[in-house]
């Protein structure tokens, strides 16, 4: 079974790194992006992503929140889970929306997009 394909999109090096590292040893596929426009030039030219991670803090014009609308575009099934600090920052309430607390366990998260992917 060929891995599942992540779009982890996170400003902070070592927090994308670190992510990064834990879901590839986890057995998923991650390309990485850190902003919205890499994000979202890196979702028109790389096939197959299955979920996005995103903090919903992003630097540049497009945060999270928007991020993830303009992905939905393309898109329309694609599970977001969201990672933030701010729980005022959540968009509104859809089912394939996420919501992951900072700080959190990175080893926790994996297992969740595990979960999420694998339907359980």
């Amino acid at each position: 079974m060929a891995a599942h394909r992540l779009l982890l999109v996170e400003d902070e090096f070592l927090i994308r790194m670190t992510l990064a590292e834990v879901l590839t040893d986890d057995g998923f596929e991650v390309v990485e992006a850190e902003d919205g426009d890499s994000a979202l030039a890196l979702l028109a030219s790389e096939a197959g992503i299955a979920l996005m991670l995103t903090d919903i803090q992003l630097p540049g014009g497009i945060d999270g929140k928007t991020l993830a609308g303009k992905v939905r575009e393309q898109k329309p099934g694609l599970p977001v889970i969201f990672m933030s600090g701010q729980s005022q920052s959540r968009p509104d309430p859809d089912p394939l929306n996420i919501y992951v607390n900072k700080p959190y366990s990175p080893i926790a998260l994996s297992a969740r997009v595990r979960q999420i992917l694998d339907g359980a």
